[in-house]
């Protein structure tokens, strides 16, 4: 069965900065891209940014690039995603998404698993 246990959301000021992880478990790690999708309050799911199944190639939506960072540690089994520069059009539930294929674009369908999603609010 596959497992998405995600952690490390919260509220933060604009400007701050946070680190998303997601532990996961049920499938072969190394065999799957992964990435990181958001839903605003009211809005779709957008994804964020994804990574190949190996870490050697990552994607951002442009509006986050330059200031989130997508990373994989195949040892622990755990997907990261580091958040700086906040910004409050930001908030919204983070989910980590186990994809379909080693290597997705971000305009490709979003993978079937998720986790249970991470709220990260950027408030004052």
């Amino acid at each position: 069965e596959v497992r998405l246990v995600e952690s490390g959301g919260g509220l933060v000021q604009p400007g701050e900065s946070l680190r998303l992880s997601c532990e996961a478990t049920g499938f072969i790690f190394t065999n799957y891209a992964m990435s990181w999708v958001r839903q605003a309050p009211g809005k779709g799911l957008e994804r964020v940014a994804t990574i190949s199944s190996s870490g050697g190639s990552t994607s951002y939506r442009n509006s986050v690039k330059d200031r989130f960072t997508i990373s994989r540690d195949k040892i622990k089994r755990t997907l990261y995603l580091q958040l700086n520069s906040l910004k409050t059009e930001e908030t919204g539930m983070y989910y980590c998404v186990k994809e379909d294929s080693t290597l997705v674009a971000l305009s490709t369908s979003i993978g079937r698993h998720r986790g249970q999603g991470n709220q990260v609010t950027v408030s004052l």
